[in-house]
């Protein structure tokens, strides 16, 4: 086995909505959360980080509330996403902290969703949230590269 080059992608579905009665305008962008080289001899896990931006535009004077999902990926598992090359896969997750105990996900299956709410004085906010990714230690796999899709959707 040798050391493999290890990615994991965060591709945001971006999205602009207005809400027609409120005039809130919001975008959604993602960058990948890269691991770096990956060897199955190691037995520490890896860590990365990633970051979410929600940036949103409104009207004076309004309170701003939303909540982040991610998708489990290709795996459609929350508690174990893989990354695959090819026909093989290496598990990893992704979590709402750094002390990567709590999965970010949908809000099912023991997941949890990032949620926040800020009162709007100024026409425009950005916010960003770190993603947190972790791959376990000594998994048995080929080298290569790794990657993996996840969709963020925000919702408010």
């Amino acid at each position: 086995m040798s050391k493999g080059a290890v990615l994991a992608m965060l591709i945001v579905a971006a999205a602009a909505w207005a809400d027609d009665a409120r005039a809130l305008a919001c975008t959604v962008s993602a960058t990948s959360t890269n691991f770096g080289a990956y060897s199955p001899f190691d037995a520490t896990a890896l860590d990365g980080t990633g970051n979410v931006r929600v940036a949103c535009n409104e009207v004076l004077g309004l309170l701003v509330s939303y909540t982040i999902k991610l998708s489990p990926g290709a795996s459609g598992s929350l508690a174990a996403r893989r990354m695959s090359n090819g026909t093989h896969s290496l598990t990893y997750n992704l979590y709402t902290g750094s002390g990567r105990s709590t999965v970010w996900g949908d809000g099912s299956n023991g997941s949890s969703v990032v949620s926040d709410s800020y009162l709007l004085f100024v026409l425009s906010v950005t916010r960003d949230y770190a993603v947190y990714g972790r791959v376990p230690a000594s998994q048995n796999v080929s080298g290569g590269s790794y990657a993996d899709t996840i969709v963020v959707t925000v919702e408010y």
